[in-house]
């Protein structure tokens, strides 16, 4: 099944499977301090913001994702 909530980026392809998936995506980039959960030091580390690409976590690529995001946003409005 394809997905609808996706755009392409200049670093790659920002999807997302549904509108709450968007929304931790858009709130995790968003956030300027990005702390840890207790158990991550555990080895337990693949949480789904951990398994985002590099690119999407970089603080130099937050305008341009969030940016993205607003697109996906308005892409799923209008359908």
């Amino acid at each position: 099944m394809p997905l609808w909530l996706q755009v392409e980026t200049r670093h790659g392809w920002l999807w997302a499977y549904d509108l709450e998936h968007l929304d931790l995506i858009h709130r995790f980039v968003q956030a300027s301090l990005r702390e840890r959960a207790p158990w991550y030091d555990t080895g337990q580390k693949m949480t789904l913001v951990a398994r985002l690409p590099t690119w999407i976590k970089r603080a130099k690529n937050r305008d341009e994702v969030l940016r993205a995001v607003g697109r996906i946003h308005g892409l799923s409005a209008a359908a």
